[in-house]
C-alpha cells in the first residue's frame, strides 16, 4: 500500500504563488488595466493632484478609438513635457510600476479630456464657448470653477486630421494642452497611437472614489456631422440604382421591340 504524499510546506509553495501573482499583475497591467498618478492640477476639479486613476487598456486592442468627452492617458507626443521635471523613482518603485502595482514611475504620460476627434473642426474665441463642428459645448459640469472655456489661449478653427485627437485640461488656466503645442508636429493634435487608454475611475484615495463618465454635452444632436450625414448619403447611394432600374423598366414597357 502506497503512502500518501505529504502536502508541500506552505513556505515552499509561497515563491510559486508570488510568481503567479506577479505574472498575472504584469498581464493585467499590459493588456487590461493600469494605475496612473495625477502629477499636476491641469484636470481640476475632475482630478486632483495625487489622485490614482485606473485606465482601461483593453478596449483599444479591439479597435476602440478615443471618443469626445473621454479622459485619456497618452504618451508625450514629443516636446509636451520638456519643461516639466520628472522625479527619479527608486528601484522598488520601478519594479512595482513595471508590474502595474504602482502608477507609472517615470511620469512620462499625460492625462487630458478629448474635445475633438479626427474629422472634427474645433475652435474657441474670446470667453468661449468651445465649439465642435459649430456646436457650442456646455462645460459647466467639469470645467474648473472660475475658468473660461478658452482660458488665456483662443484658437481655431482647427481641423483635426483623421487618426488624431484634440485634447484639453479641465483647468483651462493651468493646462499646457493642445492649445499650447500648435507649433509642434501635429499642430497640437495627438495621434491615436499614442493613447494608452481611457481613465474610467478614480481609485485612490478612497474618499475620492468616482467614475469618469462622458459629459452629456458631447452627445448633443448634430455634433457629429460625419455620422449624421452618413445615413442620408448611404440612402441616396442606394436609391439611385433603384430609380435607374425602374426608369429603364418603364421605358422598356412603353417602347417594346
Amino acid at each position: 500500500m502506497k503512502k500518501a504524499k505529504k502536502p508541500r510546506a506552505f513556505w515552499k509553495e509561497l515563491p510559486i504563488l508570488i510568481g503567479i501573482a506577479l505574472l498575472l499583475a504584469l498581464l493585467i497591467k499590459t493588456f487590461l488595466v493600469q494605475a496612473f498618478s495625477i502629477p499636476s492640477d491641469s484636470m481640476q476639479d475632475t482630478l486632483q493632484r495625487g489622485d490614482r486613476v485606473l485606465v482601461d487598456k483593453l478596449t483599444p486592442w479591439f479597435g476602440s478609438k478615443p471618443q469626445r468627452g473621454e479622459v485619456v492617458v497618452f504618451h508625450d507626443p514629443g516636446g509636451w513635457l520638456n519643461e516639466t521635471p520628472t522625479p527619479e523613482p527608486n528601484p522598488v518603485q520601478k519594479v512595482l510600476s513595471f508590474i502595474g502595482l504602482m502608477p507609472s514611475a517615470e511620469e512620462k504620460d499625460l492625462i487630458k479630456r478629448v474635445i475633438a476627434v479626427g474629422g472634427d473642426t474645433v475652435e474657441c474665441h474670446g470667453s468661449g464657448p468651445v465649439k465642435v463642428n459649430g456646436k457650442a459645448l456646455k462645460e459647466d459640469s467639469y470645467i474648473f470653477p472660475g475658468a473660461t472655456p478658452c482660458g488665456d489661449r483662443a484658437f481655431g478653427p482647427i481641423h483635426v486630421p483623421e487618426g488624431r485627437i484634440w485634447v484639453m485640461g479641465d483647468h483651462r488656466d493651468d493646462s499646457l494642452d493642445s492649445r499650447y503645442h500648435q507649433n509642434l508636429k501635429g499642430n497640437g493634435t495627438v495621434s491615436e497611437d499614442e493613447v494608452v487608454g481611457r481613465a474610467f475611475t478614480i481609485a485612490w484615495p478612497i474618499n475620492r472614489w468616482a467614475t469618469l463618465p462622458v459629459p452629456d454635452t458631447f452627445d448633443q444632436p448634430g455634433i457629429n456631422k460625419a455620422m449624421a450625414a452618413a445615413p442620408a448619403a448611404l440612402g441616396l447611394a442606394g436609391a439611385v440604382p433603384l430609380v435607374m432600374w425602374r426608369r429603364r423598366r418603364l421605358t422598356g414597357e412603353r417602347n417594346p421591340r
